[in-house]
């Protein structure tokens, strides 16, 4: 399912994380970068749960981290997360585009 992410120009690696932090499906994602992408999901998910606590909502629609590395968006799928990890925030609005059409959300 998420190998095609890998077709949109810019996307450097993805993956589909449970809430237990099971790696569901991954794609252009080696070994050495797992852990770190497993760690990035985890503070994601912390980040999310402090703002849905605080701002008293449930529901969330992606979060964007801009990182040394590159950009990371994290999409919500039902209790998983999809982390797209791509070159540069100027191509944001094609992942964008491309993770929704996968989900099934565009």
């Amino acid at each position: 399912m998420i190998e095609a992410l890998m077709d949109v120009r810019g996307v450097r690696h993805t993956a589909l994380v449970a809430s237990d932090g099971r790696v569901v499906a991954r794609a252009g994602l080696s070994e050495e970068q797992l852990n770190v992408e497993l760690t990035l999901v985890a503070a994601s998910r912390a980040v999310i749960g402090s703002l849905q606590a605080n701002l008293q909502t449930g529901d969330w629609q992606e979060l964007l981290l801009d990182l040394d590395g590159g950009p990371v968006l994290f999409t919500p799928h039902g209790d998983q997360i999809l982390l797209t990890a791509f070159d540069e925030v100027a191509s944001l609005g094609r992942v964008r585009f491309a993770v929704r059409r996968l989900l099934g959300t565009a």
